[in-house]
């Protein structure tokens, strides 16, 4: 068995980059012809380019970026099968063995792991062997950018879920090159600053002139922002932040509903700037959320052609919506069955008496995969990061203000009351975040950051999981047991050890 990040595919097909039995860490590793003759043309480089992105697929279409936050926080929960619980009630092990067991790896932090490291080792190819391709210099600077974005979002997305991680810059010729030690998280977003500094080099276009699901040039400001927020970088998170709110590119949807809606994806790209998308780049690769948020038994039509019953808000996070919040519409208590009949919040689902339904993905008309895109990097969150990074920095100032009542605005609330002191303010942003990016995977890292989840989570309770006692450990999740066998160099995050 070797670390996940020494697997390398190209344009969807995954090839093998090492021959290796699973019992002998001592093989020899012999280099693919694949690493040797590949990136030699422009299709070369835009098939391995395409390969970079298909880890993503793997993240989000179970999808394991969403639900192993979402599952963890104080907004939504699972219907306790098949291992989902676990992140519920924190029982989860090191070896994620109740997933393993129920083939449902797909939905835990191993997911994120295994993608995360493939997508960098992808992304290492590109950035080491482009360069020698022979192609249009403008669009090989353009490639190389986006394996440079890529690199900094899969490594964000390690160092937000387990702390300190490898840090992994050159692709794996050896066996050796493979095995890599954790680095502290401080230098894990150095090298993320690093990468997003050569991403705004590289000439990507701006919106609109970018194609589906590929960063434009705002959204590697907006990673870096987003990224800056988490490293407690307040001046650099604010800088970037306000670098895509001026950049006019982009806009919030007026009514905040059409920015989930299956039937308006294309509009709302002008705030939905970077979301996982079911298609172009991955047209094979759907995602779960659909069908696990619609009631049980397929009953409601306007939910999903098939759905599960699956996956619920807490009652608790629907009464801490102001009700004239238009966001609130974006859950519900009842249902149209198929006969037209409204049926009952009771009657949702056998399981609790106050269960509450999410729509924010919602697609009554696909019967092959699901469409709805996954949002990554909203516009309402540049908002919201410049927000928080204003009032970190000079407390509850008017620029503060105004970068908050813009998205309680749209949601229909009045301004957030004056006065109040920063951390009062601050926690304001925090809460305001809650109600703008619930079930978009957000939540449970804002409360992680901020160290408020050991005090927010136990009060996220209902008669499915009446106590949930979340442990000062569980702010990262394990690193997977199979991998620490896989690499010497690497250890145990010390609170699981």
């Amino acid at each position: 068995m070797f670390p996940s990040y020494i697997k390398l595919s190209s344009a969807g097909l995954v090839i093998s980059m090492f021959l290796f039995n699973a019992c002998q860490l001592d093989e020899t590793i012999y280099s693919s012809i694949y690493t040797e003759d590949f990136y030699k043309t422009a299709a070369d480089a835009e098939k391995g380019l395409v390969a970079a992105y298909d880890p993503l697929a793997d993240m989000y279409s179970g999808p394991a970026a969403t639900l192993v936050p979402d599952f963890s926080d104080d907004q939504t929960y699972p219907r306790g099968v098949v291992g989902r619980n676990t992140l519920t009630l924190f029982t989860y092990d090191v070896n994620y063995t109740t997933q393993k067991t129920n083939s449902r790896t797909n939905e835990s932090p191993q997911q994120i792991w295994s993608s995360g490291y493939d997508g960098i080792e992808k992304a290492n190819w590109i950035i080491a062997k482009v360069p020698e391709a022979t192609m249009d210099a403008t669009r090989q600077k353009q490639i190389i950018g986006e394996a440079y974005f890529l690199r900094a979002f899969y490594q964000w997305t390690l160092t937000k879920n387990f702390g300190d991680v490898p840090i992994k810059t050159t692709p794996s010729y050896s066996q050796e090159e493979a095995i890599v030690g954790k680095s502290p998280k401080a230098d894990v977003y150095k090298q993320i600053y690093a990468d997003l500094d050569q991403a705004l080099t590289a000439g990507l276009p701006s919106y609109p002139n970018v194609d589906k699901g590929r960063p434009s040039n705002e959204v590697v400001n907006a990673l870096y922002a987003k990224a800056a927020l988490y490293n407690e970088d307040w001046a650099k998170a604010l800088e970037k932040a306000k670098a895509v709110i001026n950049s006019g590119k982009y806009s919030l949807m007026p009514d905040v509903r059409d920015t989930y809606r299956y039937d308006k994806e294309d509009a709302a790209r002008a705030e939905n700037m970077w979301a996982f998308e079911v298609d172009p780049l991955t047209q094979t690769r759907s995602h779960q959320l659909t069908s696990l948020m619609g009631p049980t038994g397929s009953a409601a039509p306007e939910y999903a052609k098939t759905s599960y019953g699956s996956m619920f808000a807490y009652q608790s996070f629907f009464n801490s919506f102001n009700p004239i919040d238009k966001r609130r519409l974006l859950l519900d208590t009842t249902y149209i069955d198929k006969t037209g009949k409204t049926i009952a919040q009771k009657n949702i689902t056998p399981i609790t008496t106050d269960a509450v339904l999410i729509k924010k993905y919602q697609d009554p008309v696909s019967t092959v995969g699901m469409i709805p895109n996954i949002p990554i990097l909203r516009l309402a969150d540049m908002y919201l990061i410049a927000a928080e990074a204003e009032a970190r920095l000079n407390g509850a100032t008017g620029v503060a203000y105004d970068f908050i009542n813009v998205i309680r605005k749209r949601a229909g609330l009045p301004d957030l009351a004056t006065g109040l002191g920063k951390d009062a303010f601050i926690d304001a942003v925090i809460q305001e975040r809650a109600w703008e990016f619930f079930a978009e995977g957000d939540r449970w890292y804002d409360l992680t950051r901020t160290g408020k989840f050991l005090t927010a989570i136990p009060k996220a309770v209902n008669s499915v999981y009446p106590v949930r006692t979340p442990t000062a450990k569980n702010k990262y999740f394990p690193i997977p047991q199979d991998e620490i066998y896989a690499n010497p160099k690497l250890v145990q995050n010390p609170d699981w050890q």
